[in-house]
């Protein structure tokens, strides 16, 4: 039995084919080229591959059946199909912006795993912050591109968004406030995501998990998220520990009056301990000096910096000190005091 097809029909089906054709033959290019990208140490390759998986073969298909249509619609005279090219421009914008959204979370992963590879230093906060204002930028243009397609005026919208900026200004000030937060925290980088921070004006302590657009993640020492409005951090005083050079030891330590006369050697052995470990950095102003007489105790005060800046370590470095300390006071026959308190009892004679 003979098919017989038009020219029109004919045509239709070789573009529907090649469109088949051309997304196998995509299909199989990025499997290959994944294989030979995966033998690179190049992250780029890696994040072009990854993020073209999937737009690629979708815009092959917008394009095939674009195409088809287009072919349709001088056959027919369709007064539907007319649309099609409006709605295919906005469909590459589409897969275009798919594509590049793709390729800035893929160079991002991969660009951190390399560097953590090699052992280097990554700074989760600067790579997040980029990726972020990236992918504003390429929503912007998508939906100026997608505007520009559909026939509105670019000027025009332009205008408009000036004029309502100060409207959603006023209606949403709380939310730009903790954006240029946000942008702030970006640029001064008084922390980064993992850092320990702390703030003496307000009830927050524990580590830095993420730096949003709108809030800031604690997971505070017990563990519980705080969510920080990023606005917040533009008023208040933050600590970061995790960027102290040293950790510092300072302890008063109460001595009994009668040892008034052992306080000068117990100093000075105190001080010759402190100058000779290995853990305290003498090129800080360290130092041990009698301080104070108090109500039940003479005090002297210690002040010494230890190299490490690491807690588990300080604190043992701090137990190592202070029982030297007690050793030397045993030492010299002296012992810490306590409180106490003399009653004078006046006798009336008989």
């Amino acid at each position: 039995m003979t098919i017989n097809l038009s020219p029109e029909t004919v045509r239709l089906l070789l573009v529907l084919a090649a469109t088949v054709a051309a997304h196998y033959l995509a299909r199989r290019a990025l499997q290959q080229a994944e294989k030979v990208a995966a033998h690179t140490e190049n992250v780029w390759d890696d994040s072009l591959i990854a993020a073209a998986r999937k737009p690629l073969p979708l815009l092959i298909w917008v394009g095939g059946i674009s195409f088809a249509l287009h072919l349709l619609h001088r056959q027919t005279d369709e007064a539907l199909l007319e649309y099609v090219a409006p709605v295919r421009s906005i469909a590459i914008v589409i897969c275009i912006s798919w594509f590049l959204l793709k390729l800035i979370r893929e160079l991002a992963d991969n660009m951190v795993a390399a560097r953590i590879r090699a052992g280097g230093h990554v700074d989760r906060t600067t790579v997040d912050g980029l990726g972020k204002v990236a992918r504003i930028s390429v929503f912007v243009v998508a939906a100026m591109a997608v505007m520009q397609t559909l026939g509105f005026s670019l000027s025009g919208v332009l205008a408009f968004g000036g004029m309502g900026g100060i409207a959603v200004g006023f209606a949403a000030k709380d939310l730009l406030a903790n954006f240029f937060g946000a942008v702030m925290i970006h640029l001064d980088r008084p922390f980064n995501v993992g850092d320990a921070v702390r703030s003496p004006d307000k009830n927050i302590e524990g580590w830095v998990e993420q730096i949003g657009w709108r809030q800031t993640i604690i997971r505070s020492p017990d563990k519980t998220p705080l969510y920080v409005p990023n606005s917040l951090f533009t008023s208040i005083v933050v600590e970061n520990p995790s960027r102290m050079s040293h950790r510092r030891i300072r302890e008063t330590i109460g001595l009994r009056y009668e040892d008034i006369g052992r306080m000068e050697n117990i100093v000075e052995e105190v001080r010759t301990m402190l100058d000779q470990h290995p853990d305290i950095d003498n090129e800080q102003p360290s130092f041990v000096a009698f301080d104070q007489f108090a109500d039940s105790s003479i005090n002297f005060v210690i002040q010494a910096f230890s190299k490490t800046t690491e807690l588990k370590q300080y604190h043992a470095i701090k137990q190592e000190i202070l029982l030297q300390v007690a050793a030397i006071i045993a030492r010299n026959g002296a012992d810490f005091a306590f409180p106490t308190r003399t009653v004078l009892l006046n006798q009336t004679p008989a």
